[in-house]
């Protein structure tokens, strides 16, 4: 028994000694498992974050890679015409998506934007053949423009529609019937005021001067959602309308506001049509809304409202412009431009619909990080 005894310690040692490494191995086991548990939201909000980054950028990406790949395809693409000719074809459906632009903001859309332009030449016609005066004219067009927008926000917000979809589709219809009506002949009316044409279909400084005027609606409206508290209630009321209403913003007169915006826009883009064609038509605008939805869809912005910028509608509508010039020169059928257009939109809804997944998992991880 005497000599047993040592042994036994020993074992006892030695048992002790593995408990002890086993308790290690478990601790180091336990301690890995919460680093990896730490750093595996932190890689994932990287990879997330990276994401919305380049879905950010992708428009504009996209927008240069087609510019480099088609003007090494065809090298007079980026002759110094072709581009001036981009530009004021492009002008229009810039003019008239920022005004689209600011709508889609508040989670609206207004198709009638298209008829109401149509409309707009048409009286500046009429006007034309009253008086003689480019400034006539030119109020004219724009105040028509106004006014329709005015009706579509005031029959939506005070007639309490479900939708700005029902009231701007019916005024699409009004107003092309309305240009049809008044339209001398029932079609196209030549002759504008030289200001007009001077300002629609004339360049100065090697750029069309609707450029010019492109670039002076978009610095308005700049100022005004950045400068301005207006602005600010926008994106509070397309973003979160309950909170907007609680917090004492004016909602239905933010919801007017835009849509008079929206017609204003129309109005100047109807001045920026007739005075490059000098004519006023009732057939003119005709799919001018999707042209301008696809624009700033396309660009970046959300239908979800309350997210958006300027940039988003004028880099949309350049692509439209870029896009639709490039398969002219490479001979391409227009039936054939209107798929691309088409995928396009699709596409760019599609990323929207990602980016709000991506969105949310930054939110998820951002609050197990925090934990």
């Amino acid at each position: 028994m005497g000599r047993g005894t040592p042994v036994q310690g020993s074992e006892a040692r030695g048992a002790e000694v593995r408990g002890s490494e086993t308790a290690q191995q478990k601790i180091g086991a336990w301690t890995e498992q919460v680093t990896v548990g730490i750093d595996r939201p932190a890689q994932g909000l990287f990879a997330v974050s990276l994401a919305l980054k380049l879905l950010s950028l992708g428009p504009l990406l996209i927008l240069a890679l087609i510019v480099a790949l088609i003007g090494s395809v065809t090298p007079s693409f980026l002759s110094p015409g072709n581009l001036s000719n981009i530009a004021a074809q492009t002008a229009v459906i810039a003019i008239v998506a920022m005004g689209q632009q600011l709508v889609i903001l508040t989670k609206g859309i207004d198709l009638s934007v298209g008829a109401n332009l149509a409309f707009a030449t048409v009286m500046g016609g009429l006007m034309y053949r009253v008086a003689d005066s480019s400034a006539a004219v030119i109020l004219t067009m724009i105040l028509t423009g106004g006014l329709v927008g005015a009706v579509n926000g005031i029959v939506y917000v005070y007639g309490r529609l479900p939708h700005p979809f029902i009231i701007t589709l019916a005024t699409l219809s009004i107003c092309r019937g309305l240009a049809l009506e008044f339209s001398v002949g029932h079609t196209t009316m030549r002759g504008m005021p030289d200001v007009v044409t001077f300002l629609g279909g004339e360049a100065s400084l090697g750029l069309p001067n609707s450029f010019f005027v492109v670039a002076g609606v978009a610095l308005l409206i700049l100022v005004m959602t950045k400068s301005m508290v207006w602005g600010r209630w926008i994106y509070a009321v397309g973003g979160q309308p309950v909170a907007a209403l609680e917090m004492g913003i004016p909602v239905k007169g933010v919801l007017v506001s835009v849509y008079v915006m929206s017609g204003l826009c129309a109005g100047i883009g109807a001045v920026a049509l007739a005075g490059r064609t000098a004519a006023g038509s009732p057939l003119y605008g005709n799919l001018l809304e999707l042209d301008t939805i696809a624009a700033v869809i396309i660009g970046g912005a959300s239908f979800l409202g309350g997210r958006g910028h300027l940039g988003h509608a004028l880099i949309g509508a350049v692509m439209i412009g870029v896009i639709r010039n490039a398969l002219n020169l490479l001979g391409v059928d227009v039936f054939f431009q209107m798929i691309a257009i088409g995928t396009i939109i699709v596409l760019a809804v599609e990323a929207d619909v990602l980016r709000n997944y991506l969105e949310g998992r930054s939110r998820v991880l951002q609050a197990r990080r925090s934990q």
